[in-house]
């Protein structure tokens, strides 16, 4: 035996004849997060239609699904052909379970017919498919304003009938924008910065600068979890570790005191560019927030972007920190983030940080540290976790 879910698509069905390519991308994203278990997935216009072994317990096809850039909902269905007494007995099937089990409260029903050749209205099926409920929980009563339960019939190419719909991340299937490199470290906003460049369709790995033994084994650990809890969203990554500790203290040893963040900043996205290129991605990502600490001002978003040919993402830039908090417990990051275990950005930043600098001027005291050696050093050493769609 089968379960099947009927899926719903949102900007995907607005993507004109390249409707096809996020489709099957979307499907490949569902398929991999099922692997192991017996699946078939059908479409038709702006829906889904996954078909998967009743040995598939209910909670692994909910965390594929909700955890799928693509999806705007789901529910899990019942399907009969398109004659009355065939849908009649689906109806029976919907709500002998789920919500209606219990037959208390009020309830509606909502029927739209895709397929217009079918002989009832969706107003006559809808009285019709009340009938059903009736019989099957006489107590129920109507109210179409604000009812307590629904029972929904789509007609297509079947009849497809279901009780709830849960609600899906939207967005774009991951792969369909290109490939990025997500600049992870173990605070709040790197995460976020990530769920949210997947949400439009960005592949991605993840770059952490480590900086033992000045940043703990449990920093690495930290960042370690992170990348395994956005790997769901992120349908599975790759955590490269660059160790940075040689080049900070060069940094330290030779920048001006009160520039030696943003000097961090600039050999961390020159790394990043090259190791980004190295690996075919197309763009660096960053949780960088507009004005939110001192080196993400204007200027100094500026100077450390000019160190990277590749374009600069930032998701976050112009969201508040409580926004980005909220989404990190939206996405289950936030305990983790907050985590007393401080990263090498944090450790060495100055009391006085530079905050509008010159970009000219600037330029030449990175180039006078002679840090070039210390990024090669770091790019040939670097570690790679795994991390799959299930995380």
């Amino acid at each position: 035996m089968n379960t099947l879910y009927v899926i719903r698509l949102g900007e995907i069905a607005l993507k004109g004849l390249n409707r096809p390519m996020f489709e099957n991308m979307l499907r490949r994203n569902i398929k991999a997060k099922l692997k192991g278990y017996r699946n078939t997935i059908t479409k038709q216009k702006g829906r889904l239609f996954l078909q998967i072994g009743d040995d598939c317990p209910r909670e692994v096809v909910d965390t594929a699904l909700s955890t799928t850039f693509g999806i705007v909902g789901y529910s899990r269905s019942f399907s009969a052909p398109k004659e009355l007494k065939a849908i009649h007995e689906a109806a029976r099937e919907a709500i002998g379970e789920g919500p209606f089990a219990e037959g208390k409260g009020s309830f509606k029903v909502i029927s739209r017919r895709a397929d217009k050749s079918f002989p009832l209205t969706s107003y006559q099926l809808d009285v019709e498919l009340a009938k059903t409920v009736h019989e099957v929980h006489p107590d129920l009563t109507v109210d179409v304003k604000n009812p307590d339960l629904i029972l929904y019939c789509e007609i297509r190419d079947k009849a497809y009938l279901y009780t709830t719909q849960k609600k899906g991340l939207g967005g774009l299937p991951v792969g369909s924008a290109g490939a990025g490199m997500l600049l992870l470290s173990g605070g709040l906003d790197s995460p976020v910065a990530g769920f949210l460049a997947a949400k439009r369709g960005v592949k991605m790995d993840c770059l952490y600068f480590h900086a033992y033994p000045y940043t703990s084994d449990e920093a690495l650990e930290k960042v370690k979890t992170l990348a395994s809890l956005i790997a769901p969203y992120l349908q599975g990554t790759r955590l490269w570790v660059a160790h940075f500790t040689e080049a900070q203290l060069q940094i330290k040893r030779t920048a001006p005191e009160n520039e030696t963040t943003l000097m961090f900043r600039a050999a961390m996205m020159t790394l990043a560019n090259r190791h980004s290129e190295r690996t075919g991605s197309q763009c660096i990502i960053t949780g960088e927030a507009l004005s939110q600490v001192a080196s993400q001002t204007l200027e100094g978003l500026s100077f450390s972007d000019s160190f990277s040919e590749q374009l600069v993402l930032r998701p976050l830039i112009g969201m508040d920190k409580q926004e980005i908090m909220d989404l990190a417990r939206k996405i289950g990051t936030y305990e983790t983030s907050i985590l007393p275990y401080e990263d090498c950005c944090v450790l060495f930043s100055p009391k006085h940080p530079l905050t509008r600098p010159d970009k000219v001027v600037a330029t030449e005291h990175y180039n006078a540290m002679w840090i070039e050696p210390f990024i090669e050093e770091a790019l040939s050493n670097l570690e790679v976790f795994h991390f799959d769609e299930r995380g």
